[in-house]
């Protein structure tokens, strides 16, 4: 298995990612961006560890439809254990309960297991362990910025001094907030497993799924909503930091923020399956991140808790994934200049002034809030910025974030007319028509056949391929039929796509962009490859791991994942393709 083989656990406050042999690999408290208690996954010593004694296989696999993680070892005289995994999360007294706590639950299914149970936090960022402060049933790790309690009814001198002892009965673990439990470990978390259980699978029965490919859908979306970080609505790109692109890159990015970008087609996704509770969340994120910039620039990504600094530095201390570091905290792109982003504010929003099913609807006041982010997209259309994959010595007029200026201009017309305000619609409809003619003029290259990547340029980029999805051009257009067709033929690697061949701030590209593969299943079968796109869609869902969830970027030769985990771009692609290419209901018997 690869080092991406890895199951997510979590509850909307905090996340853990756990291997097939049950150990935890990384986890951060309080919160997706905070500190790693667990660091394994780039080479630290923090780990909630399982060894058992001649294992002879392992498997994994999630309870249906749920959150839950499952993970069964065997040792070559039979005997058996499995290890459950989740983080509380259902409605209490009205609430929805989803502390900063983690459960695991050791059952004995065949045999006499000899097993050892490790626990070892670290904090500074692998630069020391936590000291246990042990009690009779419970450990204590307080630090100056951390502090949590983990309760269990197993022998606590054994998981403290690292022994092995057989292990003949069933084991809790609670690893939550400083304080005393209620009751027994075990009944705390089998009550809390079966609540958990419950509202997961409600959850997913709220899903509008498609015929096709259901499992693959819904294990998607349970993992976006893993993502978001529901006190703020705010939603991270992924769960880690610094899992680089390829083998030796040093492009090792920390993606536990917030890009609205990724934000937006996260929220687009989940709208798809009818899952409003996102949408609901992310808007109240977004229209804090609108009144803080006052009609001026918007980064492109905060923090979870609306934090616009993001400086980047290193964590010398942990040696990286596989060794190879640096591992950074912190995200320069906080600082750089991304137009497209205002689009993403619009178009991450625009569905809520139309959805009936909200409770409650945006209105005038939102629309007045939001016109200051169009003033801002049409001001800057055509002047150079970092562009959507965040170059940070490279500056261009680029395709992308120009479509994404036209997208805010159009949207609010969309909306003012929606609103009754005829005004406001010829107004943001004449500037849509004005970027839209600029971009019509100056990013298509007729000797290449295609839409390039910058105004008058001569490269490639993926992203334009989202400009049907969008709106801004009809899938049948020759012009967007042919750039399908030279992206197809000039990005794509077997069944991947790169999201650019140039060189840039680091080199070439070695490893395709998941996402962009994505974005060329759905071209496809908008210009009639239906069969095309499904096989490549196949093989894309042939690249997951072992669990059904993607990392950013995968090797072309040996199918092997890198980049950060889970990513939400790729699982975004998945629930959009499937809904494009799957076959309908009314089809189905």
């Amino acid at each position: 298995m690869s080092g991406l083989d890895l199951g997510i656990v979590g509850n909307g406050t905090i996340a853990a990612l756990i291997n097939s042999r049950g150990d935890y690999q990384w986890s951060c408290l309080p919160r997706f961006d905070g500190e790693p208690v667990f660091n394994q996954l780039l080479g630290g010593g923090g780990t909630f560890s399982v060894w058992m004694e001649d294992l002879a296989s392992r498997t994994q696999s999630y309870d249906h439809n749920t959150a839950i993680l499952r993970t069964r070892l065997e040792s070559r005289d039979g005997a058996i254990v499995e290890i459950v995994d989740f983080a509380p999360r259902f409605e209490n007294q009205g609430r929805m309960f989803r502390p900063a706590a983690l459960v695991r639950r050791f059952r004995v299914l065949a045999g006499t297991p000899r097993m050892r149970i490790t626990l070892t936090p670290e904090t500074d960022w692998g630069g020391r362990k936590l000291k246990p402060v042990r009690g009779v049933n419970h450990v204590r790790y307080v630090d100056e910025e951390i502090s949590f309690r983990v309760t269990t009814d197993a022998p606590v001198s054994y998981i403290l001094s690292g022994t092995s002892f057989i292990l003949d009965r069933e084991a809790a673990f609670i690893l939550g907030a400083d304080e005393s439990l209620s009751d027994h470990p075990e009944v705390i978390a089998r009550d809390w497993e079966e609540r958990t259980r419950l509202y997961w699978k409600r959850w997913a029965r709220s899903l509008a799924v498609p015929f096709e490919w259901q499992q693959a859908v819904i294990r998607a979306a349970i993992t976006l909503k893993l993502c978001v970080y529901e006190e703020t609505g705010g939603i991270v790109a992924a769960l880690t930091t610094s899992v680089p692109e390829h083998a030796g890159s040093e492009r090792n990015w920390d993606y536990r923020y917030c890009w609205i970008r990724d934000a937006y087609f996260t929220v687009t996704a989940l709208n798809r399956l009818s899952g409003m509770g996102t949408l609901e969340h992310y808007m109240r994120w977004v229209r804090n991140i609108v009144a803080q910039s006052k009609g001026g620039h918007i980064q492109p990504v905060y923090g979870i808790g609306l934090e616009a600094d993001l400086t980047e530095d290193f964590a010398d201390q942990l040696p990286g994934y596989r060794g190879m570091g640096p591992v950074r905290r912190g995200n320069q792109a906080a600082e750089h200049v991304q137009h497209d982003v205002y689009g993403q504010v619009v178009l991450g929003v625009a569905q809520s002034f139309f959805d009936t099913r909200l409770m409650k609807r945006p209105g005038l006041t939102e629309f007045e809030q939001l016109e200051p982010v169009g003033e801002r997209a049409f001001a800057v259309h055509d002047t150079p910025d970092a562009g959507i994959w965040e170059f940070r010595t490279i500056a261009h007029v680029h395709t992308s974030s120009a479509i994404m200026c036209w997208a805010a201009c159009d949207r609010l017309a969309k909306i003012a007319a929606h609103l009754g305000l005829p005004a406001r619609a010829d107004y943001w409809r004449e500037r849509a028509e004005i970027v839209h003619g600029t971009i019509l003029e100056k990013a298509w290259n007729e000797e290449i056949g295609a839409f390039t990547a910058a105004f008058g340029g001569e490269d490639l980029d993926a992203s334009v391929l989202l400009m049907a999805e969008i709106g801004f051009m009809a899938a049948d257009d020759p012009r967007y039929v042919s750039t399908v067709q030279v992206i197809n033929r000039d990005l794509r690697e077997g069944d991947h796509v790169y999201r650019y061949k140039v060189t840039d701030d680091f080199g070439k590209p070695k490893t395709a962009f998941t996402a962009c593969t994505f974005w060329l299943v759905d071209a496809l079968y908008r210009i009639g490859e239906t069969e095309e796109a499904r096989r490549v869609f196949e093989a894309l869902l042939a690249a997951r791991n072992h669990l059904g969830l993607l990392s950013e970027d995968v090797d072309t030769d040996t199918g092997e994942l890198w980049g950060n985990f889970p990513q939400t771009y790729c699982m975004v692609g998945i629930i959009n393709s499937a809904a494009l290419l799957s076959r309908p209901w009314s089809q189905a018997m």
